[in-house]
């Protein structure tokens, strides 16, 4: 991975979401780049003119420029190479556009306007409408080990497929990797690929694995998986985002819809 596209928006995670991003930075030798999406399309209930937004409009660039400099200033005395793109317009439109030419985005577990328990609409455009893997950074998170043990959720599917194929480069500086299924109660049709499959494919990129089966629990497979990352104290989780192409409001599977509600860890996602 040479090219990081990072997320910048004034939030709780911002300042975690930025060291995970020089931290793979530096362990990739990548190219940075931070893309400040200024939303002015704000929506105030009742201003059927635009007339308050247009009032906010002058307060919102101040508040983008303040946090440019910052953020800038600081850049300067990192280690690593990186540039800025600021534009205005909608952050889904503007972090799909570049996220094509880059290889992995880096972007925070909320959003703005996000409901408790519910995915980042953010989360939910790349995953479905873009190509590029994700790094989604849960608020509390302040760095990223490459080294942890990498945690890989398996159930055969051609997400978790594209998904394994796209954790290539960051399985290969894992010190170990689990690939994880669990034991759901139906019978294998051979529409999905098994386990065994998956540990092959890594083989052949030198990556060792170790498989495991969790067993099948009344409560959601997607906490099922969480809490056995968080039990082996993983680095990071590996998750193939399943979902379609409707309004993201319900755009993910359950499992998806789980972990990406209340991460503990971060994750690497692909559709």
């Amino acid at each position: 991975m040479r090219s990081l596209l990072l997320h910048i928006y004034q939030d709780d995670g911002l300042e975690g979401r930025l060291q995970v991003a020089l931290d793979l930075a530096r362990r990739f030798d990548a190219h940075l780049t931070c893309l400040q999406a200024v939303n002015y399309e704000v929506a105030m209930p009742g201003d059927f003119y635009g007339s308050v937004v247009i009032e906010m409009l002058p307060h919102l660039r101040e508040q983008a420029a303040k946090l440019r400099e910052k953020l800038e200033q600081r850049l300067s005395h990192e280690d690593v190479r990186w540039d800025w793109i600021e534009e205005t317009g909608l952050m889904d439109t503007r972090l799909l556009t570049h996220a094509a030419l880059n290889d992995l985005v880096i972007l925070g577990a909320d959003a703005p306007g996000r409901r408790e328990g519910s995915p980042s609409y953010l989360v939910g455009a790349l995953s479905i409408h873009g190509r590029t893997p994700m790094m989604v950074v849960p608020d509390h998170i302040t760095n990223l080990d490459c080294d942890r043990e990498a945690f890989v959720c398996w159930d055969g599917s051609s997400e978790a497929s594209n998904t394994l194929r796209a954790a290539v480069p960051m399985l290969k500086l894992s010190r170990h990797v689990c690939l994880a299924t669990v034991a759901e109660r139906k019978s294998y049709d051979g529409a999905d690929l098994p386990a065994t499959q998956g540990a092959e494919y890594l083989s052949r990129h030198g990556i060792e694995c170790e498989m495991i089966e969790l067993p099948f629990e009344s409560r959601p497979i997607g906490e099922t998986l969480q809490s056995a990352a968080l039990a082996r104290k993983s680095g990071y989780i590996v998750l193939g985002a399943y979902g379609r192409p409707r309004m993201l409001e319900g755009v993910f599977g359950g499992v998806t819809r789980t972990m990406l509600s209340d991460p503990e860890l971060p994750l690497l996602v692909a559709h």
